[in-house]
């Protein structure tokens, strides 16, 4: 399979390099220096939704550096070439109590048509959701690293030719790999899609969304003692390309009494899938956008049978699209948003019974009992947490997800103040009760909060000086006040008569990510 892959993308890329160059390749880097610190462990929102770049406890010093090129723009006569490449490379170092150099970021890829295919590692969050103020979305957050992967198809809204663009669609298909080290069940593959539609042109102002993601952790292999007869055969998982139609498809029925591969946990699927369905719409008007979305959330058949129809995550983005007036305090953005989880189909696992089809343990599985994570964060939610994150004594007991049963209000603000210095802040209030194996009897509750400031300053012939303060107060997290200040440069590397050359820097903006 990795062979037969790779050798694809080798030919893809080739045949799009031979293409006549149109334009110029515009390449841009970021260079951020910062120190952060924290009474104890690193407060929630400094961390969380960073792709896995910020460790649980507060880096002394942290160097974050980015180099990517993006796909050309058009031409002075709105000519753009139909086939064209771009990559990125986003390097993280921290030093502190926790030492480390991540390759957040190492991408290549390539564009024929409105078609992409990328191969390597890419910062994406998947689902109907803000992306700006997000508590994150439910499946594909931004929360972890990203996993390595090869995926192809239509990465943005592409109009169906005989609507006349009143329906468009997007969608996309990944084979990635999760990691080996520090993890239990090791050699485990990722399968990702989504789909999505849009009903409604970009110049209207109303258009309606709807669609799904489809998340699948499947193959691989651990301690027999660990993964014992029940779940696995000798400790293996079925891993062989020959399983990837029931991967893909989700079907359940398959036949472990002739497939010594098979045990009977695989009679109801291969694999761990889960996911969401999404719905959302968004409304233009006097200078403003509203974008409110729901995410019904699906970790087995609950969803299907309608009894965890209560799940989800819902939200409402209040955008402003007029340009700053000077005042003291000019709105961007609000964000306000509510995710509940508790539901999970109701505390009874039956599996002839659709009713008492419960327990869905969201991102917990008996055969992947990592969970939902990679390197020790959550790939989807960061508010369904791993036992690392948690308090102690609650969670001495627990899966790999200790807290995946909550209840969350969150709000966002982006505004300019005094037409220069950019504010952006972040505060949520949940209500815990673990798990349904593990519950928190005392439904713990949390507050956790972030301000950030951005000034921009004639240093460096313009950079961008960010400082951040972070609170958790409540019985979930460590209670921990900490901080973040950084100096961040921005600029483009033009190529001039063969030497690499620096062009006028580009605007410097404060970042919601670090």
């Amino acid at each position: 399979m990795r062979i037969a892959i790779f050798c694809s993308c080798t030919v893809w890329f080739l045949w799009i390099s031979n293409f006549p160059s149109y334009g110029q390749r515009i390449n841009q880097y970021s260079i951020e220096v910062g120190s952060m610190g924290a009474s104890s462990q690193t407060p929630f929102w400094l961390r969380a939704n960073q792709y896995g770049a910020v460790p649980l406890q507060a880096p002394s010093l942290r160097l974050n550096a980015t180099l990517h090129s993006d796909y050309r723009a058009a031409d002075s006569t709105g000519h753009r070439p139909k086939s064209d490449w771009g990559y990125g490379v986003n390097v993280v170092a921290n030093a502190g109590q926790t030492s480390q150099v991540l390759l957040t970021e190492a991408y290549v890829k390539g564009r024929i048509g409105a078609f992409e295919l990328y191969a390597g590692r890419r910062k994406e969050i998947v689902g109907l959701v803000d992306t700006l103020l997000t508590t994150g979305a439910y499946a594909w957050s931004g929360n972890a690293l990203p996993i390595p992967k090869i995926q192809i198809g239509l990465p943005n809204f592409t109009p169906i030719g005989f609507t006349k663009g009143v329906v468009s669609v997007m969608g996309m298909l990944a084979h990635g790999w999760f990691e080996n080290s520090d993890r239990i069940v090791k050699g485990s593959y990722l399968h990702h899609k989504y789909f999505y539609l849009r009903l409604g042109k970009p110049s209207w102002r109303i258009r309606f969304y709807g669609g799904f993601n489809h998340q699948v952790i499947w193959g691989g292999y651990a301690d027999p003692k660990i993964l014992g007869p029940v779940v696995a055969v000798d400790g293996k998982l079925p891993s062989s390309l020959r399983y990837y139609p029931n991967v893909f498809l989700g079907t359940r029925g398959n036949d472990y009494t002739s497939d010594s591969n098979l045990t009977s946990f695989e009679d109801n699927r291969i694999g761990n899938h889960l996911g969401s369905v999404d719905l959302a719409t968004d409304i233009s008007f006097d200078g403003w956008n509203l974008y409110a979305y729901r995410q019904f959330l699906y970790d087995d058949g609950s969803l299907f049978y309608g009894t965890n129809i209560q799940d989800g995550l819902n939200g409402v983005r209040l955008k402003n699209l007029n340009q700053p007036t000077g005042a003291a305090f000019f709105l961007r953005q609000f964000t306000f948003e509510y995710l509940f989880t508790g539901s999970q189909g109701g505390d009874e696992f039956v599996i002839d019974d659709p009713k008492r089809r419960g327990r869905d343990n969201y991102f917990n599985h008996s055969q992947f009992v990592d969970g939902w994570t990679y390197f020790g964060r959550t790939i989807g939610t960061p508010f369904l947490m791993p036992k690392a994150e948690v308090n102690s004594e609650l969670s001495t007991y627990s899966s790999a997800i200790a807290n995946n049963r909550v209840s969350v209000f969150h709000v966002g603000i982006s505004a300019l103040l005094f037409d220069k210095i950019d504010l952006t802040s972040r505060l949520s209030y949940s209500i815990n009760a673990g798990t349904y194996d593990v519950p928190f009897i005392n439904l713990p509750r949390q507050f956790s909060g972030l301000f950030t400031l951005g000034v921009p300053v004639n240093m460096l012939g313009g950079a961008v000086v960010t400082g951040s303060l972070a609170v958790d107060a409540g019985q979930l997290l460590p209670k921990s006040v900490g901080g973040y200040i950084s100096l961040r440069k921005t600029g483009v590397l033009n190529r001039n008569t063969g030497n690499r050359t620096l062009s006028r820097p580009a605007p410097n903006r404060p970042s919601h990510r670090w």
